[in-house]
């Protein structure tokens, strides 16, 4: 053997043996769905918005003015939030309105505990 070449360590059972502990792929896909959600600042502007709206929702008609964005790209993000479990929306008429999903954020909160 060369001296630039060095023998690889033994294997140690303990250290190679998986572990059955940990995320399911469906927690894991479902938790990611939810940071992705909040990982964009107008995601997190929108659930705020929606969060201090006294009358607990907002109508998508009230939300781009706020973001100074059109309302395709609101609604494309409300959507992500709405798949993300955050936000619940309601159709009235030619609007949709939107709202907190009851504990969602508590839930959101408690996402890294579960790991």
């Amino acid at each position: 053997m060369s001296s630039l070449q060095t023998a690889a360590p033994a294997a140690d059972a303990s250290c190679c043996a998986p572990s059955a502990a940990g995320l399911s792929e469906e927690d894991a896909r479902q938790k990611a769905l939810v940071f992705k959600a909040l990982s964009d600042p107008n995601r997190l502007r929108l659930l705020s918005i929606v969060k201090a709206d006294e009358s607990g929702e907002s109508c998508v008609c009230d939300l781009t003015a706020p973001l100074d964005l059109g309302q395709p790209t609101v609604s494309h993000h409300l959507k992500i939030l709405v798949d993300a479990g955050l936000l619940h929306r309601e159709k009235r008429g030619t609007w949709a309105y939107y709202s907190l999903v009851p504990g969602a954020l508590e839930r959101t909160a408690g996402l890294l505990t579960g790991l």
